[in-house]
């Protein structure tokens, strides 16, 4: 600073900050040597503290207000000056103006994604973004860790270190809570505080930081997305609820043991209804495992289909036709009784119903072996 800043220095004894930026949190009054008047006048507006330090030394504080300075009204720069009584004129020492407003735009995101152990997709990485409200919560704190030497501080300066600080956050957060992400997405407004809480612990007393609030909005990766907007990870089905992927299988084998139990309930079926259900629970069974694919337990093989030519038949079943059956399952049938040799049957190229016992192919089912013959007597 020339001479012409040394003699203006001497005669500005008004020392303030104007400052409309809002982004900038800790400013420097300039002054050639630092060298303030005696009753120098001291403004702090309102969102502001000023802090007078003496090499290196947190002094004296003041809040919003409009002060004269003198040996009263700065007792701690007068202890460590050993001002007895009063001080001459000028007095050295280092004004700062901290901003106490709240930073309302400061923007955070994971680099990286983090991965969430999930009960129904396994491990997936989700992604993370918000906006966090910050401000300076502690002077002394603020000026020790985060100012030093410097003669001013942007929130740029601190904005990779929260950013840093709210990943890490995050992070340790998900592993404590353990919940999957279709819970975090449902319960973001509530997780937002729980963060906000992670997040002061490590900045308030390491940096003298307050965040006053934390907005979160968690990014799954697209293939979930699209399963969750498909229904496939959440839906509802005839008010049931499909609680997962992992749950799938279950789901559709249930929806096709559901609909094999209403085609076998027939009124009036008795226990022809009993055969048939067996017999087409047999085939369903193979076909879901077929479809759904059980590789760990491969399901048993089903029976060969009939041979080529060999007749097959329709059943009466209680008023409702049933089949086509093969001789070998009817006469499973006829053994335990369940099927008669009056029981109407039908096969292709026949005319119309007619009962069993009346069919050379059946007829045999329902023959009464002869009697075992008596060993003569010598």
């Amino acid at each position: 600073m020339g001479i012409i800043g040394k003699i203006k220095g001497e005669l500005v004894d008004i020392i303030e900050w104007i400052d409309d930026s809002r982004s900038t949190l800790a400013w420097r009054f300039p002054r050639y040597n630092n060298e303030i008047k005696n009753e120098a006048e001291l403004i702090v507006r309102e969102g502001q503290q000023a802090v007078f330090v003496y090499r290196g030394q947190l002094a004296d504080r003041f809040g919003p207000g409009h002060y004269t300075l003198t040996s009263e009204n700065l007792p701690i720069l007068s202890t460590l000056q050993g001002w007895k009584h009063g001080f001459n004129s000028p007095f050295r020492s280092e004004v700062y103006f901290i901003n106490s407003r709240p930073v309302t735009d400061l923007r955070w995101g994971t680099a990286n994604p983090v991965t969430v152990r999930d009960p129904d997709f396994t491990m997936v990485q989700v992604r993370a973004n918000g906006l966090c409200v910050v401000r300076v919560a502690d002077p002394e704190i603020f000026l020790r860790e985060v100012i030093g030497t410097d003669s001013a501080v942007d929130v740029d300066e601190i904005s990779e270190l929260l950013r840093r600080v709210i990943t890490l956050a995050f992070s340790d957060m998900i592993m404590e809570t353990r919940l999957g992400v279709i819970d975090l997405q449902g319960r973001q407004v509530e997780l937002s505080d729980k963060l906000r809480a992670f997040v002061s612990e490590r900045v308030d007393d390491e940096f003298g930081l307050a965040i006053d609030s934390i907005t979160m909005n968690i990014s799954l990766p697209d293939e979930i997305t699209s399963a969750m907007t498909r229904g496939v990870a959440r839906g509802v089905e005839e008010g049931g609820f499909l609680n997962n992927v992992g749950d799938l299988g279950r789901y559709q084998q249930g929806r096709a043991a559901d609909a094999m139990l209403a085609a076998a309930q027939n009124p009036g079926g008795g226990a022809m209804g009993d055969m048939m259900s067996a017999g087409m629970g047999v085939a369903l069974g193979n076909q879901m495992a077929g479809q759904f694919g059980q590789a760990a337990q491969p399901a048993p093989a089903a029976g060969p289909p009939p041979l080529p030519g060999a007749a097959t038949f329709h059943i009466d079943n209680g008023g409702q036709p049933a089949g086509p059956f093969s001789v070998a399952q009817l006469q499973g049938a006829a053994a335990s009784g369940q099927f008669t040799g009056s029981t109407l049957v039908w096969s292709q190229g026949m005319p119309g119903w007619v009962a069993a016992a009346s069919v050379p192919a059946l007829a045999g089912l329902f023959a009464t072996p002869p009697p075992i013959p008596t060993t003569p007597t010598t």
